[in-house]
């Protein structure tokens, strides 16, 4: 039986959150990283642009291979070999190095994601078993630099960072973040203390603060649009290669 979907302009635009254009950019990473892998060996069943396309879709979507399987017209084992092979080339592109002199303001954060899987896991402050997935943006572009591997959700986000490749990905910029990566040397609110109330100057930097932190918020939410990062039920890697995977189609659907 034939399958449905096709890497055709209405089922990109519909399933992926991407315009056919940022697609094609993202078929064309994949392809440079050795998506069409060595040769011989049995052919793939999809050329190169629709196996993309299932990638994307089961991002975007979180079907099961199941449900995946007679919309491409593949076996669910099919589809499991072709996200198992591809996810690790739709990885997101090393952060630039900073330019002398230029004047560059980061954002992190972490955010919870729910995972089955009890590895990578644990039972953290949303009741539910999830994984602290951090992320550096852009403050200007809003686009994600660099993401830490997840840890367990129950890790104090200062802990994640400190144990990351984070810190060295961001040397050399400056670095905002929230109270709870207090001590790490990043750029945080200044600290009410009992019976000390804050200057009216501090109380004005910390709005400020707020107001550009908030940048990371949004980015968090436009990145949860692809569902995987609502539940995720890939084991080991997986979360890490959804992370970095739904975060380069971010860039791509928000900057081309």
């Amino acid at each position: 039986m034939g399958g449905v979907l096709r890497a055709e302009l209405v089922w990109v635009e519909t399933f992926t959150g991407l315009r056919m254009d940022r697609f094609v950019k993202l078929v064309k990473v994949v392809r440079e990283r050795g998506g069409n892998g060595p040769g011989g060996g049995r052919p793939w069943c999809l050329p190169l642009a629709d196996r993309v396309l299932l990638v994307a879709v089961y991002y975007r979507t979180n079907l099961t291979m199941r449900q995946l399987a007679p919309l491409f017209g593949i076996s669910a084992a099919t589809v499991c070999r072709g996200i198992q092979r591809l996810r690790p080339l739709l990885a997101l592109e090393p952060a630039p190095r900073p330019v002398a002199g230029a004047e560059r303001l980061w954002i992190v954060d972490g955010t919870l994601v729910p995972v089955r899987d009890r590895q990578v896991g644990a039972s953290s402050r949303n009741y539910r078993f999830s994984a602290n997935v951090q992320v550096i943006i852009d403050a200007d572009t809003r686009l994600v630099l660099a993401s830490a591997r997840p840890a367990p959700g129950n890790t104090a986000d200062a802990h994640v960072w400190r144990e990351s490749d984070l810190p060295a990905a961001a040397a050399g910029t400056r670095v905002l973040a929230d109270g709870a990566y207090l001590g790490t040397g990043l750029i945080v609110p200044h600290r009410r203390r009992a019976g000390r109330p804050l200057l009216r100057a501090q109380e004005e930097d910390n709005a400020e603060h707020r107001r550009v932190r908030a940048r990371i918020e949004h980015t968090f939410a436009r990145m949860k649009t692809w569902k995987i990062l609502r539940d995720c039920r890939q084991k080991g890697d997986g979360l890490h290669h959804a992370v970095q995977a739904v975060a380069t189609m971010h860039n791509l659907a928000l900057a081309g």
